[in-house]
């Protein structure tokens, strides 16, 4: 892994996992997008649960501060000798892009959007990655079918939900307000991942994301505050099913999945990683299907095999690997 995002890649140097973690397996990476692909799908459901009762960003504090918490106990425990304050600045960063501006970027704008309208926007990401990683733009450009299965995911998802898109019903005050709101978090997300992989703090895994976490609460916490999302607030008003979902979200989506994801960054390219922004609107219309007895049309069926399709060739295995980069 590079030490500084400036410095030349060498093509004797591989790709090196986590400290700690040794060589990855093809079960352990399988388990990652896993975790990646369906947790973070259903996250926007969850926070439209959780939006029900509570304003975006004081939620989204609390749902950052205690998972971070969390991990923080976990990285002690594990790790007694460890300092969170390590690598705190490239850390706390990192975590302030991909989840303070990124992710509070879409659950402010759901608030406006339908959760399946966010997660279409948030397939920017993976294309935001790819033109932001220019150490690999020389790989990205020979690897013609991993261009074309970007390209492919990113076309799936436009014909899923193409008739939202292309003409909303009725467009709610600060509707292209939201839509800006998460293209440009999307933005930040992927700045935030691609500093999170070539800027990478010492440390174990689990207290880099504590820490990544704790800056992001304390950021929308801030952010809240001088929002005035308190001037009102009373936790009388907050029901079973948004405390419900903010668990959800600080197990699953803050803790689980985004341990997955920043360990992922480190072993696959990052715009391979982003493709998880295609397929959790495939996730958001099953749960549609499953919970809400939402009808599956056939072109949605086609659109959801377009974009697995995409999906495969970004991440099927190469031949031989490329420049500071080995297969796993």
């Amino acid at each position: 892994m590079p030490a500084t995002a400036n410095a030349p890649l060498r093509r004797s140097a591989p790709l090196k996992p986590l400290p700690g973690l040794g060589t990855p397996s093809r079960a352990a990476v399988g388990l990652a997008f896993a975790a990646i692909y369906l947790i973070w799908g259903s996250t926007y459901l969850a926070a439209l649960v959780a939006l029900e009762t509570l304003p975006p960003y004081l939620m989204m504090a609390a749902r950052l501060l205690v998972a971070g918490s969390l991990l923080a106990a976990l990285a002690r425990w594990r790790h007694p000798t460890a300092s969170l304050r390590a690598g705190w600045t490239r850390n706390a960063a990192s975590g302030v892009l991909i989840l303070g501006l990124g992710s509070s970027s879409t659950v402010w704008a759901e608030q406006v959007l339908p959760s399946s309208l966010a997660a279409i926007l948030a397939t920017t990401v993976p294309l935001w990655l790819a033109v932001l990683d220019w150490p690999r733009w020389a790989r990205y450009r020979r690897e013609k079918l991993r261009l074309f299965g970007l390209l492919l995911g990113g076309l799936g998802v436009v014909g899923l939900f193409g008739k939202q898109l292309a003409a909303p019903a009725v467009l709610s005050p600060g509707y292209w307000l939201a839509v800006g709101a998460i293209v440009a978090g999307s933005l930040c997300t992927a700045a935030g991942s691609l500093l999170a992989r070539y800027r990478a703090a010492p440390g174990p895994p689990l207290a880099n994301a504590a820490v990544q976490l704790l800056a992001a609460g304390l950021f929308c916490g801030l952010v809240s505050a001088g929002a005035g999302e308190w001037t009102h607030f009373t936790l009388a008003r907050v029901s079973f099913r948004s405390g419900w979902a903010v668990a959800y979200l600080v197990v699953f989506g803050s803790g689980i999945a985004y341990l997955a994801y920043l360990w992922l960054l480190q072993v696959r390219p990052p715009a391979v990683v982003g493709t998880y922004a295609y397929v959790n609107p495939v996730v958001a219309v099953l749960l549609g299907a499953g919970l809400a007895h939402e009808a599956i049309t056939l072109p949605q069926v086609l659109a959801l095999a377009i974009i697995l399709l995409g999906v495969w060739l970004i991440n099927r295995p190469t031949a031989s690997p490329g420049p500071a980069e080995t297969q796993p």
